[in-house]
């Protein structure tokens, strides 16, 4: 499915520049615990007789996140079931949620063995684990908010574009960066021509080290075959921005990277199997378990401990001593590159340098955009302009922006900005509200796809869509 025409997935799916657009937004707020959310609104979205229902298929980090989102907007969004194997996991959202045990599930399958019971169905299972689901869901008539990567099979991703456009159902996948202010606001520039042709863009994506090690290393995306490869799984948040903030598609892309550091041959004297086997240097590792998880209590929701802080602590060396989590990075069975960069050309000669890097200290991205006319840079939040006419510079903070302002939404806004469009999608049954639509987000996932062919294989690739 490598050379699909780009007119025949048009046709066939119906699909629009609308598809594409930005939306002009404005924002709002609400109270929870006397703490202001900032959720992003839209002159199209409507007060709601009633929240929509969803069901989450998998309750861990991310469906989690929408999890939140529907305790702070319970207006707009209502969780009332369940499909979680983990125990601790189910019982967990089940009670935040006051879920009826009738609507509580082990595995997904279980869910599509009782009649439709919900407006929505939230697929934040593993990645190998979207396409059942998913397909599922579309044809008992349940719309779809799917996470990212949409499959690790490119046929995959187009049998559910197709099953959607059959079922006539609302799908979104979580493309949340389309959501943020600082790229809605990286877009409405280039889309206004105000500093002329984009000629190139140079994008970075800072990963963080631990972060590279928690996930990429020793976490569920590890090993590619199982999952995704690195550049889908981390990175296609980044290749869709680019192609939207573009506007045209990508014609050709290559790509270099590989595992250079996590490896057996790198690992330290006197380091063990475990950082908590009596390592010699686990002390400095800057990717010690202990060190991130015990002492600097990251990213622990992993490990399924208690809140009770009295515990917490010795609960998570006990779960260090026995999971995938303690295990030294250097004597894992990881293949997931910890360095990629990519090269691209669009329609029109704009390029893009992309790189994905782990061993950054900070966990965002870093923009710039070479105009005719002028030049913009961002890290995710400040934002500055040149103007080479004037010699003007401007400045722009997404963290002064109204619809960000005490935000309790991750990926800087974006998480509850998807949710709110998605909702207000499935609650006036107008898909064209959407931003981050199946037919949108299949461009991004071919450029992922040719990208790892084009890094295996040493060769230059053609995305054709």
């Amino acid at each position: 499915m490598e050379n699909i025409s780009r007119r025949h997935l048009l046709k066939t799916f119906g699909l629009t520049a609308s598809s594409l657009s930005l939306f002009n937004t404005d924002s709002f707020a609400e109270e929870i615990d006397n703490q202001s959310i900032s959720v992003e609104a839209d002159e199209r979205y409507i007060a709601l007789d009633r929240p929509v229902t969803a069901i989450v298929l998998g309750a861990g980090n991310r469906g989690n996140v929408y999890g939140r989102f529907s305790l702070a907007f319970p207006n707009e969004l209502d969780m009332v079931g369940v499909a979680e194997p983990i125990p601790f996991r189910n019982d967990r959202f089940a009670k935040s949620h006051n879920i009826e045990e009738k609507n509580r599930f082990k595995t997904w399958e279980d869910v599509f063995k009782v009649p439709k019971f919900a407006d929505a169905i939230i697929i934040s299972t593993p990645d190998w684990l979207h396409y059942g689901p998913a397909m599922k869901a579309l044809a008992m008539g349940y719309h779809v908010l799917l996470e990212k990567p949409i499959s690790p099979s490119m046929q995959e991703c187009l049998d559910i574009m197709a099953m959607a456009k059959k079922t006539k159902a609302i799908i979104a996948v979580c493309h949340v960066l389309r959501y943020t202010p600082y790229f809605k606001k990286l877009k409405e520039i280039t889309a206004s021509g105000q500093f002329g042709k984009l000629i190139s863009v140079n994008h970075l994506e800072g990963v963080e080290y631990a972060h590279m090690a928690h996930s990429y290393v020793r976490g569920n995306w590890h090993i590619s075959k199982d999952t995704n490869p690195i550049i889908l799984a981390k990175s296609c948040h980044d290749l869709d921005i680019l192609r939207w903030i573009i506007g045209k598609p990508c014609k050709s892309i290559s790509a270099h990277g590989s595992l250079t550091w996590f490896k057996r041959e790198n690992a330290p004297e006197g380091s063990t199997d475990r950082c908590t086997d009596g390592c010699k240097v686990e002390a400095t590792c800057p990717f010690s378990a202990i060190r991130i998880y015990q002492k600097e209590k990251q990213r622990i929701n992993v490990l399924d401990v208690t809140d009770d802080l009295t515990k917490q602590s010795d609960e998570i060396y006990e779960k260090l001593k026995t999971s995938q989590y303690g295990r030294c990075v250097y004597r894992m069975d990881n293949d997931q590159p910890d360095h990629y960069t990519t090269s691209m050309e669009f329609e029109g000669g704009t390029t893009v340098s992309f790189a994905m890097e782990a061993f950054t200290s900070f966990e965002h991205r870093k923009t710039r955009l070479m105009f005719s006319q002028g030049e913009v840079w961002g890290d995710m939040n400040q934002i500055q302009t040149y103007d080479f006419r004037t010699k003007e510079t401007t400045s722009w903070k997404a963290n002064e922006q109204p619809e960000y302002k005490n935000q309790a939404s991750g990926h800087g806004g974006g998480d509850y900005g998807l949710a709110r469009n998605f909702v207000q999608a499935v609650a006036q049954n107008k898909p064209e509200l959407l931003t981050s639509t199946i037919e949108a987000s299949i461009e991004s996932h071919v450029m992922g796809f040719m990208a790892e062919k084009s890094r295996l294989g040493k060769k230059m690739m053609e995305v054709k869509i």
